[in-house]
């Protein structure tokens, strides 16, 4: 199994801008564009896979449309939470480590961050890089000529020369505007063939421990969106992985499992999040929208070289033993054992765990409904059996990691350390 660190950051980076249509693609056309930037003012191909990466992932703090709605205005009035966020949700990430201050700083103003961020921490020049890049990115429309928009732009942008950006880069950006061709870049629809061309994409093939830890990464990015999932993800991938190691699964195969439940709920990021902190079970219309989640999943796996595997154990978590399912009405002798353990682990969590419209279930309840489960041919019977045989176990080992998690969700949402110099830097913001 070879998976490319550039190939699977680049598809959650489209993943990030697909629950809403306007904002497609925002986080590709920023890298574009701040790539177009870096080139254009000499940085080294090394410092440009750097910017470049920063920028795919630039606003993974942002956890609502609300929020992203808010940061799509020019003159963004507190830009400083998501930024913060994205920036220590990465800190702790060795593959992503090194970006992550230039997440952290990519809404500092020029006139407030001359090279430095609250006391002696430097601002890399990537941050303000991507800082423009973003901007730019905003004020296109992409329902209008992109060279007919092109003199505004540049107008908005100069006019906040040595203010909110480093001018030595707004020097390069009204060079590089008058070639059409940095215009037609920035609204390609085959974002992904200019990408390549480039050779910006890191071409790291990640282990089975990075593979794991970057998982893990995004199903924080995937369940922080709302208080009542902050912690399902983590606690399907737990439970998945002990339960296939009970069914026989070997080591190798537990870990694939464990990342597979990280990612299997990552086409959420396509509801709205109205929707998952709806304190009452969803009308048929939202139901609707909620199926299309796992649709998304596989889609968005599908795309990344290695992860078919993992994929189909993720993917088909609302699969039927009776191809009653969705989306794909897989019937139960055509699933892969590591989808149907998927399913019982999915559903084992679920239930255990409290939603907007209940609390968990306890032991007793959670047995009988998943034993019916079985006895009517929508999970597994086996799986079922041997989840019920170790269900302490399970259910203890999802508390524990999910209390984990938990804690670091509501450090996260409760993000202070910035220092009060930050803070009074960025309130003119």
């Amino acid at each position: 199994m070879k998976v490319k660190l550039g190939a699977l950051l680049t598809t959650f980076s489209k993943t990030l801008d697909i629950v809403d249509k306007t904002l497609s693609n925002h986080h590709l056309r920023v890298s574009i564009i701040a790539d177009d930037i870096a080139k254009a003012y000499g940085l080294s191909l090394k410092v440009r896979k750097d910017i470049f990466i920063a920028a795919t992932l630039h606003d993974i703090g942002v956890f609502s449309l609300r929020e992203k709605h808010m940061i799509a205005e020019y003159d963004i009035k507190n830009p400083f939470e998501h930024s913060e966020k994205g920036y220590s949700l990465m800190k702790d990430f060795a593959v992503l480590s090194n970006i992550a201050p230039i997440v952290r700083h990519h809404h500092i103003r020029w006139e407030e961050g001359r090279g430095y961020y609250s006391g002696e921490e430097k601002v890399h020049i990537g941050a303000h890089i991507i800082h423009l890049a973003d901007r730019i990115e905003i004020l296109l429309n992409k329902n209008t000529e992109v060279l007919n928009q092109k003199d505004p732009i540049v107008k908005a942008v100069m006019s906040r020369s040595n203010i909110l950006f480093d001018p030595r880069l707004v020097e390069v950006f009204a060079d590089i505007s008058e070639k059409e061709c940095f215009w037609f870049d920035a609204t390609y629809s085959e974002l992904e063939e200019l990408i390549l061309n480039r050779e910006v994409l890191p071409e790291k093939e990640l282990n089975i421990d990075e593979l794991e830890e970057t998982a893990r990464l995004f199903s924080h990015i995937i369940d922080f969106r709302s208080e009542f999932t902050a912690v399902h993800s983590a606690g399907v991938s737990a439970v998945a992985r002990a339960l296939s190691r009970f069914v026989g699964f070997s080591s190798l195969e537990c870990r694939l499992m464990a990342i597979a439940g990280h990612l299997h709920d990552i086409g959420k990021l396509a509801v709205p999040t109205e929707l998952l902190e709806k304190p009452a079970k969803l009308d048929d219309e939202q139901m609707n929208v909620m199926k299309s989640h796992v649709y998304f999943s596989y889609r968005i796996l599908e795309s990344v070289k290695g992860l078919e595997t993992i994929n189909m154990w993720a993917s088909f978590h609302h699969e039927r033993m009776d191809a009653k399912g969705y989306p794909f009405h897989l019937k139960g002798d055509t699933l892969p054992i590591g989808s149907r353990i998927m399913a019982v682990a999915d559903v084992l969590t679920a239930i255990s765990e409290d939603r907007p419209y209940r609390k968990g279930m306890d032991k007793d309840t959670a047995l009988s409904l998943l034993e019916s489960l079985g006895s009517n041919n929508v999970l597994d019977r086996e799986i079922i059996k041997t989840a019920a045989a170790n269900f302490n176990y399970l259910n203890e080992l999802r508390q524990d990691v999910q209390k984990i998690v938990k804690g670091e969700y509501e450090s996260l949402k409760n993000n202070d350390s910035l220092s009060e110099t930050c803070l009074s830097t960025l309130q003119g913001v």
